[in-house]
């Protein structure tokens, strides 16, 4: 019976003690977002946007209003510096997207992406100005084959997963992120698409491929398969390790969205003056592979 009262007082205790905590959050200024690439063989791509209140909800009127215009944003490769231009490309009869690239009527200093070479943004707007440096490494990591099999424990005979076989070259630091294109559809990275090279450092090995998915989409119980019949080709990227670290916390930080349990993250971008985003290249190498029906 003590122990009852006791346990009784205990809980009346504590309910006591509750308090109700009431958060005004005030609403953060805007920051600026960039998303910018360059790629071997191919023009700078440079998206800016504004960042969103957390609360906010995400809609087509939100979105077209987040993009930053009239930016001056250029970009060098230390012996020529271009100044972009602003492109609207429609996505949809509501979505309008805007990217700085290539100013086609200024074509003297121009310039696509190569290997082993190191690129700088640099951005003004709103009166701020804002820079990050990346590179194209080499393209010294490769696919050596690429071959499929049924799907093991597969209900559906159609399943099939796809195995890569490559050699990493000896020396720590030989980054990749990877991306897959079935069919028609466009390159997609896989969930975790990023490795370094700690365990594998100058071994061959073969590991099985995950197809790319689209984040903004539900992601189906067989999205570990490819199909008989996938024309698939696969895009593995020779990245810096500027590059991986951010893709590898925005990775971490996306997965955990919605989990109590997760660790704080930060995404590690290479933008200057508080901006979020990055700056990143690309030495893409492609091959495809044809999955017979």
């Amino acid at each position: 019976m003590k122990k009852v009262l006791a346990a009784i007082l205990v809980i009346i205790f504590l309910t006591s003690c509750e308090k109700n905590i009431h958060f005004n959050l005030n609403k953060a200024p805007d920051v600026l977002v960039v998303d910018a690439n360059i790629e071997n063989g191919h023009a700078p791509q440079v998206i800016l946007t504004k960042s969103f209140n957390f609360f906010s909800t995400v809609n087509p009127a939100l979105l077209a209003n987040s993009f930053v215009h009239n930016a001056t944003v250029s970009i060098s490769n230390g012996i020529l510096t271009h100044q972009l231009k602003e492109y609207a490309y429609p996505v949809n009869a509501d979505i309008i997207v805007y990217i700085y690239s290539i100013d086609s009527s200024n074509l003297a200093t121009a310039f696509v992406g190569t290997f082993n070479t190191q690129y700088t943004l640099s951005i003004t707007s709103g009166g701020n100005s804002y820079t990050a440096v990346t590179t194209i490494p080499l393209l010294s990591k490769k696919i050596d084959s690429l071959f499929w099999k049924p799907a093991p424990f597969a209900s559906d005979t159609n399943d099939v997963v796809l195995t890569i076989k490559s050699t990493d070259p000896p020396g720590l630091g030989n980054y990749i992120r990877y991306f897959t294109k079935k069919n028609s559809k466009p390159f997609l990275p896989g969930e975790n698409s990023v490795f370094d090279d700690q365990v594998i450092d100058g071994t061959s090995y073969q590991i099985q491929l995950a197809p790319g998915i689209d984040r903004n989409m539900h992601v189906p119980f067989d999205s570990n398969y490819f199909k008989r019949g996938d024309t698939v080709t696969v895009k593995l990227c020779n990245i810096d390790r500027g590059t991986f670290k951010f893709w590898s916390t925005w990775e971490y930080a996306f997965q955990s969205i919605g989990n109590p349990f997760a660790q704080p993250n930060k995404v590690l971008g290479n933008i200057s003056n508080g901006a979020l985003g990055d700056f990143y290249g690309y030495a893409a190498y492609y091959k495809t592979l044809v999955v017979p029906k």
